[in-house]
Formats: structure tokens, C-alpha cells, sequence
């Protein structure tokens, strides 16, 4: 004998299955990279960030290494924007502020002089 048809289960609205939850590490790897796509030409550790997700409001924490001198408020800047642009294109989150810690600051001098005495040795 063979069993009767299945029916199809019945259509339930998209907005009644439930949602996608993402995990804050995923956002703050989003933050990293994105971090570091604002500071290209920047070498050095690179950048780290904390997340915390509540509901679709992301709050960001980003940790950096920088070349001094250099315009420290530009590069803050260009890492919030590129930060909350980025969570908000890959994650469809709110990101009402970015935090920037600068870690340490690297001396553009120190570095060419260290450069030029181990190449002289």
C-alpha cells in the first residue's frame, strides 16, 4: 500500500519564522577589517575591536596602532566611518557611535633610524 500525499506545510509569514542572530565576535571581526581598510597605508599591529550587540545597536570599541606625526583625528575619523559603514552594510545594524583607542604611537623617525642602523651593520 502506499501512503496518502503529503500536504505542503502551511505559508508562514516571513516576519512570524523568527530572526538571524549575530554573534558580537562576528561584528567585531567585521570592525577589525574594516578598521583596517581606513588605515590602508598604515603599517603595524593591526587593528582589534569589542563589540557589544543589544537588539540591532551595535557599540564599537576599536584599538589601534598609529604613525606620529600624522593627523591622529583624521585617521579616528576615517576608521568611525568606515567602522559604522561597514557593520551596517554586512550586519544591517545600528552603530550610533565608534570608540577609538589609540594603543600606541609609533614615531615615523624612530622607525626609518632603527631601519637605516640595522642596514648599516
Amino acid at each position: 500500500m502506499s501512503s496518502p500525499p503529503r500536504s505542503a506545510p502551511p505559508r508562514v509569514a516571513a516576519a512570524e519564522r523568527g530572526f538571524t542572530r549575530i554573534a558580537d565576535r562576528v561584528v567585531a571581526k567585521i570592525a577589525a577589517q574594516a578598521a583596517r581598510e581606513a588605515l590602508a597605508t598604515t603599517p603595524g599591529t593591526p587593528p582589534h575591536a569589542t563589540v557589544t550587540v543589544h537588539h540591532d545597536i551595535a557599540r564599537v570599541r576599536v584599538s589601534l596602532e598609529l604613525d606620529y606625526p600624522s593627523d591622529l583625528a583624521a585617521q579616528c575619523a576615517a576608521v568611525r566611518r568606515q567602522v559604522a559603514l561597514r557593520i551596517e552594510e554586512c550586519a544591517s545594524m545600528s552603530v550610533p557611535e565608534v570608540d577609538v583607542d589609540i594603543e600606541h604611537l609609533h614615531s615615523a623617525h624612530t622607525r626609518t633610524a632603527a631601519g637605516r642602523d640595522r642596514r648599516l651593520r
